[in-house]
């Protein structure tokens, strides 16, 4: 059984984290510099942006855990470290005042930024925020420490479980940032998850390879694709249960508390987009095989048209259709059912590709909701697929037209 509890990235034995203003950022009630650490040395692993610029944040933590190994996180928000000239050289800094403040290896740190792109990082900030973190550092920080991750954010981001392997309790927590340039294939999204669970770094690295393509590769905002996103964990084995180093029973509990946490935080970063009113869940049922279903569940949550129509609680069904087609996906369009639901209700609006008599009345009160799921039946096989999205609206043009300034 999984078992949701509070906590986030602190809800598992052995971790604490803090979050401070520093002065990255210019506005003083926010804060912009996070940490989390581990009491011992974990086994770790992340995933990193598909896109060819990448943040020197990222180039220095897949170094650093080329061993599989790590115990603290450091993250700034306010700016990105990225296109810059001394990038490395900041985010190898970074990772050296980190292991000083805390007796360990410059080399067991994950080095994260976030915020604008080609502005350079001075890292005299930084270097006088480090201490205040290290005093900070609180089995209760992860409210701060999720805080000082967010750029555009409105809401913190944090999940936590609790699970069973090899007879201990378990706990498998996180915390995300994204709100902006949030594209399938990850996106200016920073997720940091931590376990007690003890898992050896080979199977933690396949569990969460495998995870991300299910959840975080099928969530996008806007249809950009970041340069600095990244998806790590910290596994410490402090729960005391025997090693996962196989596929089995503990291998199956721990992907499946895995799932529940980065499913939760996927919905959320969908749910915070900038400028967003609503969630929107496309569900694709009756694919023929996987990738057939991921593409037409990514071409709907994608579809700009689609995402305007719903912030106007306008049921146009065309527009699904519409992104199915252009998907790109070998479907038979003749086939396809789509139905609107959501806390109001259930509207189906398409049968066999043809359109379906439907109240517009009910319709609207369905797609007046915060959380909108878009269901397409496919008709050709059993395999499903899920993305995440939300609706595009005035403010999301507002916030990013003057992002910069």
């Amino acid at each position: 059984m999984i078992h949701l509890m509070e906590g986030g990235v602190c809800a598992a034995k052995g971790f604490s984290a803090a979050g401070v203003h520093c002065g990255i950022r210019k506005n003083k009630t926010k804060r912009d510099l996070s940490m989390i650490y581990s009491e011992v040395p974990a086994s770790a692993a992340a995933v990193y942006t598909t896109n060819l610029v990448k943040g020197a944040p990222l180039i220095v933590t897949k170094s650093n855990l080329a061993n599989g190994r790590a115990q603290a996180v450091i993250c700034n928000s306010g700016n990105a470290n990225t296109c810059n000239a001394n990038g490395i050289e900041i985010a190898e800094a970074m990772c050296g005042l980190v292991g000083d403040a805390l007796g360990i290896s410059p080399k067991d740190v994950i080095v994260a930024s976030t915020g604008v792109i080609g502005q350079p990082l001075d890292l005299a900030p930084i270097q006088a925020g480090i201490p205040l973190l290290v005093k900070a550092l609180s089995p209760e920080g992860g409210v701060t420490a999720a805080e000082g991750i967010m750029t555009t954010d409105t809401i913190r981001k944090e999940v936590a479980v609790e699970f069973t392997a090899g007879g201990k309790v378990c706990r498998l927590g996180g915390m995300a940032k994204g709100s902006g340039m949030i594209h399938p294939n990850m996106a200016t999204m920073l997720v940091f998850l931590t376990t007690d669970a003890a898992i050896s770094s080979e199977m933690l690295a396949k569990a969460l390879k495998t995870d991300v393509a299910d959840t975080f590769n099928m969530v996008s905002i806007d249809g950009d694709t970041s340069t600095n996103d990244m998806v790590s964990i910290l596994a410490n084995g402090m729960a005391g249960n025997a090693e996962i180093t196989t596929d089995g029973d503990d291998f199956a509990a721990f992907m499946r508390a895995l799932n529940t946490v980065t499913v939760g935080l996927c919905r959320m970063i969908a749910g915070d987009g900038e400028g967003a009113t609503k969630l929107l869940e496309c569900k694709v049922t009756g694919a023929a095989d996987l990738g057939v279903a991921k593409t037409v569940a990514k071409s709907v949550i994608c579809s700009s048209l689609l995402k305007a129509a719903m912030f106007g609680a306008d049921a146009n069904w065309g527009r699904v259709l519409c992104a199915i087609g252009y998907s790109g996906a070998e479907v038979d369009v003749n086939r396809i059912d789509v139905a609107f639901t959501s806390a109001a209700g259930t509207v189906a609006v398409c049968k066999n590709g043809a359109g379906v008599d439907f109240s517009e009345e009910i319709a609207k009160k369905v797609l007046s909701e915060k959380e909108i799921v878009i269901e397409v039946g496919l008709n050709a096989g059993n395999v499903s697929s899920t993305a995440w999205g939300c609706d595009l609206t005035y403010d999301y043009v507002k916030i990013n037209g003057d992002y910069r300034t």
